[in-house]
């Protein structure tokens, strides 16, 4: 058993790394500059060749081609972000490690089960090594799991030089959380060829279809006057956005909908009389379907305002931005990326799952920006919230796929 991957993950998980979308800067917490100092560390240690870290919390790192890769070997990237979810508390984790689980139940913490009948994923963990919360916080697994995978896979290539590998760059980013996607990663300098995250939620899956997104916040003014004397004066925010997102479809919502269905989702809802913020997300991974939910909350917005009419200000305001494209847009001619971690994963003898996921990655971002970037599996489960776990097993699977890309590119043709 590798203990030194669950050392790493322990120490990693130890950070906290929670992502913060009102700071309105990079990283949005400090908690992220710490991890990004201490990974650049590590990397340092480790020998990679151009470590660096910024003020933004970036971390680069460069592992030269081995001896026997074949000359024209392509510079793969290993991508893996700093940030937690804002989902559920993410300070002061206090993983605990279940050696050896017995199948049942594990209690998290009083009257908080973790356990097969609630979880059947976990029926096919009998035997393994889990790190689970203290029942209070997220574990981090999402992505720190995979910043532990990447060290693991670095460290094997070192005390291996006999396995063919090409250049490896190494990017560890900030806010994956809050849709950031990388966005400050200058790819001339960072050099690779194409590049894979380690950031899918399902056991030995690979991702190369995502939603196409955007966020969408609708600023409802109101009239607040005192409720003793508001007769025909009064027009409460809180009841007109209500009327608002009961008139969005109630069968295109995220519990509504699965596989390549879109949906409408608002995740957050602050009312006052006089003002009422209401923020939501739009996914679709059909670009024309995208294009017409986003018309649909643009001209939900008109309707309103012409069901409130107004000789002040309108009602309803709307700003609408756009996250991330469909990652399979990016690697149209280029598939055989895909194939190659398609092969690596059947020939691990791992039961292959190809998933259009139902959100977003760093990759899909990178890959709109030109550098192709699917996404792989990396041993956590239950993402976002106490319930979530990761496996030992399942990372050193997940690292032993990713030795196999690299060897595969990088041996002799």
């Amino acid at each position: 058993m590798n203990r030194t991957m669950l050392d790493r993950f322990l120490r990693y998980v130890a950070v906290g790394t929670q992502a913060d979308p009102s700071t309105g800067v990079v990283p949005s917490t400090p908690g992220q500059l710490e991890l990004a100092k201490l990974m650049a560390k590590e990397l340092e240690e480790l020998g990679l060749d151009d470590v660096r870290w910024d003020e933004h919390a970036y971390v680069t790192a460069s592992l030269p081609a081995s001896a026997t890769a074949r000359a024209d070997a392509p510079s793969i990237g290993l991508l893996a972000h700093l940030d937690t979810a804002l989902d559920a508390p993410g300070d002061n984790v206090k993983p605990r490690v279940v050696e050896n689980y017995d199948g049942g139940d594990i209690e998290l913490s009083p009257g908080m089960i973790l356990g097969p009948d609630a979880f059947p994923l976990l029926k096919d963990k009998k035997g393994h090594t889990l790190v689970v919360t203290d029942g209070t916080t997220l574990l981090g697994g999402d992505n720190k799991s995979a910043l532990a995978i990447i060290m693991d896979v670095l460290e094997t290539l070192i005390k291996n030089p006999e396995i063919p590998h090409g250049p490896v760059k190494v990017c560890f980013c900030p806010d994956e959380e809050i849709s950031h996607g990388c966005a400050l990663l200058d790819l001339e300098a960072f050099g690779a060829d194409f590049a894979y995250t380690m950031d899918s939620l399902e056991y030995a899956s690979l991702v190369y279809e995502t939603f196409n997104a955007a966020k969408a916040e609708v600023i409802v003014r109101g009239v607040s006057v005192h409720p003793g004397s508001s007769k025909d004066r009064m027009i409460n925010a809180i009841l007109l956005g209500l009327d608002f997102v009961d008139a969005l479809p109630h069968t295109e919502r995220p519990d509504q909908t699965e596989g390549y269905e879109g949906f409408f989702h608002v995740n957050n809802f602050k009312g006052a009389v006089g003002e009422t913020r209401i923020t939501m997300i739009i996914r679709d991974h059909d670009a024309d379907k995208f294009e017409a939910r986003k018309q649909l909350v643009r001209d939900l917005v008109d309707r309103m305002n012409a069901k409130y009419p107004t000789a002040d200000e309108p009602h309803f305001t709307l700003v609408m931005t756009e996250q991330y494209r469909n990652m399979a847009e990016g690697l149209k001619g280029k598939m055989h990326i895909v194939e190659t971690a398609k092969q690596a994963i059947l020939d691990a003898g791992l039961p292959l799952v190809m998933l259009p996921m139902r959100g977003g990655t760093d990759g899909s971002q990178l890959s709109q920006r030109g550098l192709p970037t699917p996404n792989i599996f990396a041993g956590f489960y239950n993402a976002h919230g106490p319930y979530e776990f990761v496996s030992l097993q399942d990372m050193q699977e997940s690292a032993g796929v990713m030795l196999r890309i690299l060897k595969s590119y990088g041996e002799k043709k």
